[in-house]
């Protein structure tokens, strides 16, 4: 679980209309789309791998991953390379808004459920003036089994 009481620099992104953010710190990245060799026999919201400056670097469509719809990628479609352990993922993202700071104290505990997304992949909910942003804990967005194989056919 994360410290509440720390400020937090985060890269803020849309999925379905809502903002979401993870922490600068986690980020490598953040790609155009860009075209994804699709791998056989992996979970649907594994969209493929693509080689990113060298790298065999596997791509997850974040919206198929929340099982809040399948996106229209366009202009606004990015790809987020986060460091997830000891390996890069790409997260497909509706559009990566801003780099924000978010004080301490406005960050809370996450509650059961956060609209459709389950509550499990949230670390905080932080509230900004009229806006929600929910954090996500990336260590939970993939299961130790879908870590390892994502690791597999990273190579």
């Amino acid at each position: 679980m994360e410290d509440h009481t720390q400020d937090l620099k985060v890269i803020v992104f849309q999925l379905n209309n809502e903002e979401y953010g993870v922490p600068v710190s986690r980020v490598g990245s953040i790609e155009r789309m860009q075209p994804i060799t699709r791998v056989p026999r992996t979970a649907s919201f594994v969209k493929g791998v693509m080689n990113l400056r060298g790298v065999v670097t596997p791509i997850i469509d974040l919206r198929e991953r929340f099982d809040i719809g399948g996106a229209t990628y366009d202009d606004r479609t990015r790809i987020i390379i986060v460091h997830l352990e000891d390996m890069e993922v790409g997260l497909v993202v509706d559009a990566a808004n801003d780099v924000i700071d978010i004080p301490g104290g406005t960050i809370e505990p996450p509650p059961e459920v956060v609209g459709t997304l389950d509550a499990d992949y949230i670390s905080g909910v932080a509230k900004l003036e009229r806006r929600l942003l929910i954090l996500l804990d990336l260590e939970e967005v993939l299961s130790d089994q879908e870590m390892k194989h994502l690791q597999s056919i990273e190579g």
